[in-house]
């Protein structure tokens, strides 16, 4: 006599296969969903405060930094390009010192590198909890015209990439 499970060996397989269509959509519905950007107000290093929501129609991008941190140090020339680059075209770019980052170095590095974009401190912390607790840096985050967030870059961007991004959400109506 053969046991229920010799004579239905299709079942098994059936059901990793249901199992993994399942996890699929659940992925894909999860990847389609965009989250949107925390409402934060940035203090910038000249005391202006620039809040995400009046940045609604434009393209952001919000790159957590530090002066300490040598990937962030050695992407910034990129970082101001690609600025300089968009900025035209309705992007803004505003680069958030972590909160253990000493002011007075953050200034000093702000002003001997010429940064054409907003730098704003995040003393309490409270922008990077924000933002889903960022910890590590770089981490640059692009924010569409929507307020949503498009894309999350832990460590330096592949910039090629990032630029055709940037296009894509600057073109997007």
């Amino acid at each position: 006599m053969t046991s229920p499970a010799a004579r239905r060996p299709w079942i098994k397989p059936a059901a990793i296969g249901a199992l993994v269509l399942a996890l699929a959509g659940i992925g894909y519905a999860t990847l389609g969903t965009s989250v949107a950007a925390p409402d934060v107000t940035f203090i910038s290093l000249a005391g202006d405060k620039v809040n995400t929501q009046n940045m609604r129609g434009k393209v952001v991008m919000v790159n957590f930094w530090a002066t300490s941190c040598t990937t962030c140090v050695k992407e910034m020339p990129q970082m101001v390009e690609t600025y300089n680059k968009f900025k035209g075209q309705g992007m803004e770019f505003i680069a958030v010192a972590m909160k253990y980052d000493p002011p007075n170095y953050v200034v000093n590095f702000t002003e001997t590198r010429k940064l054409p974009f907003t730098v704003a401190l995040d003393s309490g912390g409270d922008i990077a909890k924000a933002f889903g607790d960022v910890t590590l840096t770089p981490t640059t985050f692009i924010i569409g015209k929507d307020g949503k967030i498009l894309k999350r870059y832990v460590g330096e961007p592949e910039f090629g990439e990032l630029h055709a991004l940037l296009q894509k959400a600057l073109a997007a109506g």
